[in-house]
């Protein structure tokens, strides 16, 4: 018996979390990580609850995480969080909405990416915040 596969968006979830969680850790060593913010626009939820939300203007594919501190010529920041390859898994994969907001968000002149992991996401907070390309 081989065991169950967890499902993306519970991977993805684990990474977020432990984005956050060295976020809060540290706040010190860069301040600006205050104001990194989820986007709660995924999951599975309730057709109900899913159309009151997208009467109040959740949009499918927007990224993640955003951190508004203009760096380096950029706006700000956007971050499409997807889960990494693990044994037994596939990495995740962008969706064509994901894709359309992160082109239109580079457009506007936002540095908007797609990172594999928490690390991965992590090391693009540091470099943006350190004003490293």
């Amino acid at each position: 018996m081989t065991a169950p596969r967890r499902k993306p968006r519970d991977r993805e979830h684990r990474e977020q979390a432990a984005l956050f969680e060295w976020a809060e850790l540290n706040k010190a060593r860069h301040p600006d990580l205050r104001l990194l913010l989820a986007i709660p626009n995924g999951g599975d939820r309730h057709p109900a609850v899913a159309a009151r939300l997208r009467a109040e203007g959740v949009r499918p594919g927007v990224p993640d995480l955003c951190l508004p501190v203009p760096r380096g010529g950029f706006h700000g920041l956007w971050i499409e969080l997807k889960a990494p390859q693990e044994a037994g898994s596939r990495p995740g994969a962008l969706e064509p909405g994901q894709l359309d907001w992160l082109d239109a968000l580079n457009a506007h002149g936002y540095k908007a990416v797609a990172r594999w992991g928490w690390e991965a996401a992590r090391q693009t907070l540091i470099d943006y915040l350190e004003g490293k390309p």
